[in-house]
Formats: C-alpha cells, sequence, structure tokens
C-alpha cells in the first residue's frame, strides 16, 4: 500500500499537510506545485488499497481523475474549500468541503483534529489573507501579541514563496519546503530557529517595496487594478501585494494583472467588507476559479483585457 499526499504549495495547503503529519506520522510520496498548479490528481497513478489525502485544491477541477483513482480501488480524503462542483458519492471517499468565505482548508482540517494541531491553523488562515478568522482560532490559545504578529509574518510567508508561473520562479520547492516544516511541532520554534524563515521574508520585503512603487493603472469606485511587469519577482510578490491592498482598503476590491507572454496572469480579491464574487468574475474566463473572497485567472489573452475590466467594474460596483 502506498500513501499520497497531494496539497497545494501556498500556506493553506502547507499547513494543513503538516497538521494531519503531526498528528498521522507516515512516510508518502508527495505532490504538490505552486499555488496555481491545482491539476494535481492527473499526476497520479494508484493502485487499489493505496491511500489518499488531498488538501486545498479544487475537486471540481479534478473531478475526472478522482473517479478515476476511486475506480481502481484508491481510498481517499479530500479536504478544501473552493467550490467542489458534484461531489462523487463513493465508498472510498470522504469529503470534507467548506465553501463559507471565512473559512481556509487547515481550518477544516483543525476542525477534523478538534484542535490538536491548532497553531498551523492560525499560520494558514493568516497566510489565505482571513485574520479574522486567524485571530479567532488563536483566541483560546493565549498566544501574546508578539507570538501572534510573528505567526502572521509566517503565515505570509509561506503564502508568498508559491506564487510563481513554475517551481523555478520560487525560493523553494514546496515539496521541500514542507520537509522543513515537518521537523517543527511548534510554528514559533520554525520562525525562531529555521533560516529559511527570515531568507524568505528578507526576499518578501525586498519584492514587496518594487510593488509598492507601481502606480495603479486605474481606480473607480470601489476598484483598484494594478499591473505589474513580465518578471519572476512579480510573479512571486502579486499575491502578497493584493492581499496587502485589501487589508489597507477593506472597502474596495482589488485585480492584480501580471504581464507573461500572450496576455496576463491575474489575482482578484473582493473587498473584505463584502467578501465575495471573486470566483464568479474570474470563471466568466476560461482559465479562471478561485474561491468567493479570492481568485484568479491562469491567463487572460490581452484581446479580453477590455472585457475583464468591463466585468470587474460590474462585480465589484460602488
Amino acid at each position: 500500500m502506498q500513501f499520497y499526499d497531494i496539497f497545494n504549495g501556498d500556506a493553506d495547503g502547507l499547513c494543513a499537510l503538516q497538521q494531519l503529519r503531526l498528528e498521522e506520522p507516515r512516510a508518502s510520496v508527495l505532490v504538490t506545485g505552486v499555488k496555481r498548479d491545482i491539476r494535481l490528481l492527473e499526476r497520479v497513478t494508484a493502485r487499489a488499497g493505496d491511500e489518499l489525502t488531498v488538501l486545498d485544491i479544487s475537486l471540481k477541477t479534478n473531478a475526472g481523475d478522482l473517479r478515476r483513482l476511486l475506480e481502481c480501488g484508491a481510498r481517499c480524503r479530500y479536504f478544501d474549500h473552493h467550490a467542489a462542483g458534484d461531489i462523487p458519492q463513493h465508498a472510498n471517499l470522504k469529503a470534507f468541503i467548506d465553501t463559507a468565505p471565512d473559512i481556509c482548508t487547515s481550518l477544516i482540517v483543525d476542525r477534523y483534529l478538534n484542535g490538536r494541531q491548532r497553531l498551523w491553523a492560525v499560520v494558514a488562515a493568516f497566510g489565505d489573507n482571513l485574520g479574522d478568522s486567524a485571530l479567532r482560532a488563536a483566541a483560546p490559545l493565549q498566544l501574546d501579541e508578539g507570538d501572534v504578529m510573528r505567526m502572521r509574518q509566517l503565515g505570509e510567508t509561506l503564502n508568498y514563496n508559491a506564487y510563481g508561473e513554475t517551481v523555478d520562479d520560487l525560493h523553494y520547492p514546496p515539496a521541500d519546503l514542507f520537509e522543513t516544516l515537518r521537523a517543527y511541532r511548534d510554528p514559533r520554534d520554525f520562525i525562531n530557529h529555521e533560516p529559511v524563515f527570515e531568507v524568505l521574508w528578507n526576499a518578501l520585503l525586498d519584492e514587496l517595496g518594487c510593488a509598492e512603487a507601481l502606480a495603479p493603472e486605474f481606480e473607480r469606485g470601489e476598484c483598484a487594478l494594478y499591473v505589474l511587469p513580465d518578471a519572476a519577482w512579480s510573479r512571486r510578490i502579486h499575491g502578497y501585494f493584493g492581499n496587502q491592498l485589501a487589508q489597507e482598503r477593506p472597502e474596495r476590491a482589488h485585480a492584480l494583472l501580471v504581464r507573461k507572454a500572450g496576455g496576463y496572469i491575474v489575482s482578484v480579491r473582493a473587498p473584505i467588507e463584502r467578501p465575495h464574487g471573486a470566483d464568479a468574475l474570474c470563471l466568466k474566463f476560461e482559465t479562471g476559479g478561485g474561491r468567493k473572497a479570492a481568485a484568479g485567472i491562469n491567463l487572460l489573452p490581452e484581446s479580453e483585457l477590455k472585457r475583464f475590466v468591463a466585468e470587474f467594474e460590474k462585480a465589484f460596483p460602488a
């Protein structure tokens, strides 16, 4: 029997798996990638009796391969907070899906584990730009203000590392980063003793400075749109930059467009005060997807830019 851990390479996927493996230590095949690399089940060739744990990737996007794996006799636990579509009814599938806008996958895992590894769920919620949810989860832990701030930094840093078009854009491949994380039961020990954290945090601050020097392409009503250049630093920082803009102007929707050959990579943040509509907007475009509060488009062709701007303003009216 083979175990597979299949997870999004961002903070939420990493921390969800960290919680489970602290509770259920096991050797496994790791299947992951950059944040937008979510068709991960197509990489898995399992046999009857194999066990799959899937974390923080859309069931809807992976539905065909999930059915293939279940029909070959593999067993699967599926934890996610993205729109799932029709969930297969199969004896070998246990699905834990919650699409509420204030929930991330790590908080679903935290619920599954009855809070036994909650520190990592707090880190993940901060990384997923769910500050209020992170603080609610942290409240029973009686952390001091300094610990909460550093755990926010860790979540944001882990999330920042996952943004890129390919793994070559990242500072650390997510599978390698998880292998480093798994040695630390307490995220505060990772922060205090692991050089990887300082490397990532310093890189984040440098690249954030580059992004903050950019003026918005337009600001209209409750919408703002930024265009970043075709560069590795842009691909790495645009998610964090979008989250920061959302925190600074919680009443406003933001779109971050990173130039690439043939068009743009798009990230959308719904207003924090009205955290819905981002997924509906992005799903109007061929490579779009995500969740209510934050979504994206993997490739917006140049010819579709005007339509995107019009749909963006329509989705988030003043």
